[in-house]
């Protein structure tokens, strides 16, 4: 018979953690009535906050459209004018 090991991380604020434990303990307790789980634990950790927030890639493709969308109204609104002062 074959096993899977599932590990799951997740980071909440220190202030959450204890409540957070106590709803994943519930949680593992009914899956407990409906499936066979060997072993397994809930470990805690500290984790501190780097300070500086890391921009996601989708972050990084909405403020390049943002960009992208400026320059090309920039780059029409100087078409415009060049066409009013030639004609």
């Amino acid at each position: 018979m074959k096993y899977q090991k599932i590990n799951v991380e997740l980071v909440v604020f220190s202030d959450h953690a204890g409540a957070v434990i106590e709803e994943l303990n519930f949680a593992i307790d009914r899956l407990e009535e409906k499936y066979t789980i060997f072993g397994g634990g809930i470990e805690t950790s500290s984790v501190e906050h780097s300070g500086t927030r890391r921009r996601s890639a989708l972050r990084h493709v909405l403020d390049a459209g943002d960009k992208a969308t400026s320059a090309v109204k920039l780059a029409a609104q100087k078409v415009a004018d060049a066409y009013k002062k030639v004609s």
